[in-house]
């Protein structure tokens, strides 16, 4: 439920504040009655996203602890590790870019007058994040229940459209840099667990070595108890882990949060080179 939560909640927050850059120019140059087409857009995006979402979860149901579970488990848990690293990391690099580009689109789009052009900007950018929701509820859908995962998902998109709401309609002045920080740290640990977890599922199905287990913490902690199965699904906690997912999991965090938190220095031009 927690791993629902929190991917849930980033995608409905990132969906609504590109909705709300895109209402907020089209309002800037006096076009309110092209709001409708927006909403197309947006109305056909989480369309698509949901039956998606549905189709996908009842199909891969009529297949749990089958072995095809395993390899589709097993590879989606690497597609989404790889998905939600660039998407993260690609956000860090070009948040500043994105009211701006979104606007320069809208521009041509408005110039074009045509109400297909909005709308299909608005399906593309939130079809893009229901894309990736799709994807990530794939990783997560054989180790969380029907209903938990909808009352994950639930209550991150209320989270999220809430507090787009407090940042766009109200006018709160929060720090979103911070904010997304602190977010992108927190997916990238659930995306390592995802590769762990990958990692796991290849060596149950010998498509990577089999090895011994480093340790054995299921009397303490099992992963089949509560407060196990939230670690397991959202840090990729494993009471008996192989060096092989301890070993990806640690290159894995130290390679990308540094990349993330990677802060280019910025060049200080000197007086010759001023003038």
């Amino acid at each position: 439920m927690l791993g629902a939560f929190l991917i849930f909640f980033r995608e409905a927050l990132e969906a609504s504040m590109i909705c709300s850059i895109m209402l907020a120019y089209l309002r800037q140059i006096g076009r309110r009655d092209r709001f409708k087409d927006v909403w197309i857009g947006v109305a056909a995006a989480c369309f698509v996203a949901l039956v998606g979402g549905v189709v996908v979860f009842q199909t891969l149901r009529n297949y749990d602890g089958s072995a095809l579970q395993t390899r589709i488990e097993s590879v989606t848990y690497f597609i989404a590790c790889g998905v939600l690293t660039y998407m993260t990391l690609w956000m860090n690099r070009q948040g500043k870019n994105i009211k701006q580009n979104l606007n320069a689109r809208l521009e041509d789009a408005v110039t074009a007058g045509s109400t297909w052009a909005i709308a299909g900007i608005a399906f593309l950018t939130v079809g893009r994040e229901g894309l990736e929701t799709v994807v990530f509820m794939i990783a997560i859908a054989f180790h969380t229940g029907a209903v938990q995962l909808s009352l994950g998902a639930f209550v991150g998109i209320m989270f999220g459209l809430g507090l787009s709401y407090l940042i766009y309609v109200a006018g709160r002045r929060i720090n979103l840099k911070r904010f997304f920080d602190v977010m992108g740290t927190l997916l990238m640990l659930f995306a390592a667990g995802l590769l762990a977890d990958g990692i796991e599922g290849f060596q149950q199905l010998h498509w990577l070595p089999t090895q011994l287990p480093l340790w054995n913490t299921t009397e303490w902690l099992s992963e089949s108890s509560t407060v196990g199965d939230i670690l397991h699904s959202f840090f990729g906690y494993a009471a008996e882990p192989s060096l092989l997912q301890v070993s990806a999991y640690m290159i894995y965090i130290a390679l990308v949060l540094r990349f993330f938190w990677h802060r280019p220095t910025p060049v200080r031009r000197t007086s010759k080179q001023a003038r």
